[in-house]
C-alpha cells in the first residue's frame, strides 16, 4: 500500500506540472545555480584590493606548488581524465611535483619513490594522493614484484608529522545520500596496532620493559606464558599530538555548527584515559563557552559527552539527522569511519584527509579519497565494456589540495598580491568545479550509481562536468550575459498513462476547478500518510 501510494503522490506532481500555467505552490527548493554568482565577475577582497578571480582558458594560471601522487587502476586513470579536461584548461600545473606510487614503480625504485614523496610533501605542504595498491601475496606474483611492499601510508602519517585523520561526509544540496547534516570525524593519525611490533612464540616469560633516555629502567608488563602457540603484539599511543588534534576537531565542529563527542573504551582500556582526559581538559578551557553560545551542547547535556566506543557504533545508524562530529584513537577511527561510509551510501561520498605539522609550525594537509583503487571497473575497462566510476570523492581531494596550496602560498607570502590573486582564482575555480559536479548529479546527469542503469559512464560524466564547469566559468567573464538558466531535462514519456494522471488530478482536486490549491494538496498528502510531521524539539530528538 505504501508503494501504491507512492506511486500516487509521483502522480500529483506530475499532475501539477501539467497545471503549470497556474501558480498555486512556491517551491522552497533552492535553485539548481545561484544567479548572484553567476553574470557578473567573481570579486574577492584583499586587504583593501578588489581581487579579480575570474579565469579564462585562453590565460593559465600558475597552480601553487603541491604533490601530486598517482596511483593505479580505475581511480588513476579517471583522475588523469579530470585533471586533464577540468584543470588544466585553465592551470598551469608544471609546478606540481609527481611521484608514481604504482607497486611497479614502488618495485623499480626500491620504494625510493616512496621516500621522495614523502620528503617532498614535508618541504611543500599541500598533497594530492590518488588511492595506491597494498599489494597481497598473490598479487606480487601476479605482477611480478620483488616483494610484498607495505602501505604507504604509515611512512607518510610518520613522514609529515601526522596529528588527524579527518574524514568528513560530502553532501549535494538536494539529494539525501545518508546523513542529512554533515558528521565529522577525528582520527588519531598515528600509534596503536597499525604500528605494532610482534612474533609468535611458544611457553616462557614475556617481559615488557621501558628504558628512558635517562633514567633507571623499569617493567612495564610481566606475564608467563603457558601456551606452546602464542602471539605477541607490542604498541604505544603517542599523546604529544592529542592537544593540536583536539584543537582542530573542535574548531572544525565550531565553524561547521556541529556537537562533538569523544569515543574510546577506557571502561575496559584503562589506558586510554588519557586520550579522553586531554580532550576534555582543552574543551573546558578554550571552547566549551564558545560551544554554549552557539547552542551545540543542548542534545548532549550540556556538556562534552564520551561515548563507548561500542555505543558510538549504535548511535551512528541511530543519528541520521546528522549534525554531530567524533575523535578517536586509531584502530576505533578506522572502524567507525567505515560504518560511517555505510550509513552515508558508500566511501566515495566520505573524504580522508590526514593533517600533520612541519617543524616549523605550517599545517601539512593530504587529501584523498576514502576507497580504493576500484579493481573490478579497471577489469572491466581493460576488457572493453563500459564503466561508470563516481569520482565526487576523487574531486573533492583535489579541490582540498588546490585550496590548501594556495593559502599556504599565500601564507608565506602575506603581502604579495599576485599570490592572494591566485588564490582567489584558486578558490573560484574548485568552488565552480563542485558546483558544476554537483548540479550535474542534480539534474539526473551522474554516474550509473547516483542515476541508475541509464546514467553517464566515466568518460560521459567527466564530459558532461567539463562542459559545465566552461560555461559557468564563461559566464563569469560577461558582464551582460544573464544567469545560465537549466531547463527541466527531457524525459521518457511513450509508456506514461495519461489518462490516469488525468484521473489521479480530478481524485485530488475536491472543487473541481482545474487546479489543486494548498488545502486540497494537504488533504491528498495527509490522506496517503505522506504529509510532513512537526519536528521534535533538538533537545529531545538526541535524549532519544
Amino acid at each position: 500500500k505504501k508503494e501504491s501510494n507512492f506511486i500516487d503522490i509521483i502522480i500529483i506532481i506530475m499532475a501539477l506540472r501539467l497545471a503549470a500555467t497556474r501558480t498555486f505552490l512556491t517551491s522552497t527548493r533552492r535553485p539548481l545555480l545561484n544567479p548572484a554568482d553567476f553574470g557578473h565577475r567573481i570579486v574577492y577582497r584583499f586587504s583593501s584590493t578588489n581581487v579579480d578571480a575570474t579565469l579564462s582558458p585562453g590565460e593559465k594560471v600558475i597552480a601553487p606548488p603541491m604533490v601530486y601522487i598517482a596511483g593505479e587502476e580505475m581511480t588513476h586513470y579517471a583522475s588523469t581524465l579530470c585533471v586533464d579536461q577540468w584543470i588544466k584548461p585553465f592551470f598551469d600545473t608544471s609546478g606540481w611535483e609527481y611521484y608514481d606510487l604504482s607497486c611497479k614503480a614502488r618495485d623499480e625504485s626500491d620504494d625510493q619513490v616512496l621516500k621522495d614523496a614523502v620528503a617532498a610533501g614535508a618541504k611543500i605542504g599541500a598533497i594530492f594522493k590518488e588511492p595506491t595498491i597494498t599489494p597481497s601475496a598473490l598479487q606480487v606474483e601476479e605482477m611480478g614484484l620483488s616483494k610484498a611492499f607495505g602501505s604507504p601510508n604509515g611512512a607518510m602519517r610518520k613522514g609529515w608529522n601526522g596529528i588527524t585523520i579527518s574524514r568528513d561526509t560530502i553532501h549535494i544540496d538536494g539529494i539525501e545520500l545518508g546523513y542529512k547534516k554533515p558528521v565529522f570525524f577525528e582520527r588519531h593519525a598515528v600509534g596503536g596496532e597499525y604500528g605494532a611490533g610482534w612474533d609468535q612464540v611458544g611457553a616462557g616469560t614475556l617481559l615488557t620493559t621501558y628504558l628512558p633516555d635517562e633514567g633507571t629502567p623499569s617493567i612495564v608488563d610481566k606475564r608467563i606464558l603457558t601456551d606452546d602457540n602464542n602471539v605477541v603484539v607490542v604498541y604505544h599511543n603517542p599523546y604529544d599530538n592529542v592537544k593540536p588534534l583536539a584543537h582542530l576537531f573542535f574548531q572544525r565542529c565550531l565553524d561547521a555548527n556541529i556537537t562533538p563527542y569523544v569515543v574510546t573504551k577506557k571502561t575496559v582500556f584503562k589506558w586510554q584515559e588519557g586520550f579522553w582526559a586531554t580532550m576534555k581538559e582543552i574543551f573546558d578551557n578554550e571552547y566549551k563557552e564558545k560551544f554554549e553560545k552557539a547552542g551545540l551542547l543542548e542534545r548532549c547535556g550540556g556538556d562534552l559527552t564520551h561515548l563507548i566506543s561500542d555505543a558510538a557504533t549504535m548511535q551512528l545508524i541511530r543519528w541520521t539527522d546528522g549534525g554531530f562530529g567524533m575523535a578517536a584513537h586509531n584502530y576505533d577511527g578506522d572502524m567507525l569511519t567505515d560504518q560511517i561510509a555505510q550509513v552515508h551510501r558508500s566511501p566515495g561520498f566520505i573524504t580522508s584527509n590526514l593533517v600533520g605539522k612541519a617543524d616549523d609550525g605550517r599545517l601539512i594537509k593530504e587529501f584523498e579519497a576514502s576507497h580504493g583503487t576500484v579493481s573490478d571497473l579497471w577489469h572491466a575497462h581493460l576488457n572493453g565494456e563500459e564503466t561508470s566510476l563516481n569520482p565526487l570523492g576523487l574531486v573533492e581531494a583535489m579541490i582540498g589540495a588546490m585550496q590548501h596550496a594556495a593559502a599556504l602560498q599565500v601564507e608565506a607570502n602575506p603581502d604579495d598580491t599576485d599570490a592572494a590573486v591566485v588564490q582567489a582564482k584558486v578558490m573560484n575555480f574548485t568552488e565552480t568545479l563542485r558546483r558544476a559536479m554537483h548540479n550535474t548529479f542534480r539534474y539526473g546527469q551522474g554516474t550509473r550509481d547516483m542515476s541508475g542503469p541509464e546514467g553517464f559512464t566515466t568518460e560521459q560524466f567527466i564530459d558532461k562536468v567539463e562542459w559545465r564547469l566552461k560555461r559557468y566559468l564563461a559566464a563569469q567573464l560577461d558582464d551582460e550575459a544573464p544567469p545560465p538558466v537549466l531547463g527541466e531535462p527531457k524525459r521518457k514519456d511513450e509508456d506514461v498513462d495519461y489518462k490516469a494522471i488525468e484521473a489521479l488530478f480530478k481524485k485530488y482536486d475536491e472543487n473541481g476547478d482545474g487546479m489543486i490549491d494548498m488545502d486540497e494538496f494537504a488533504n491528498a498528502l495527509i490522506k496517503m500518510g505522506y504529509a510532513p510531521m512537526k519536528e521534535i524539539k533538538e533537545k529531545d530528538r538526541w535524549n532519544k
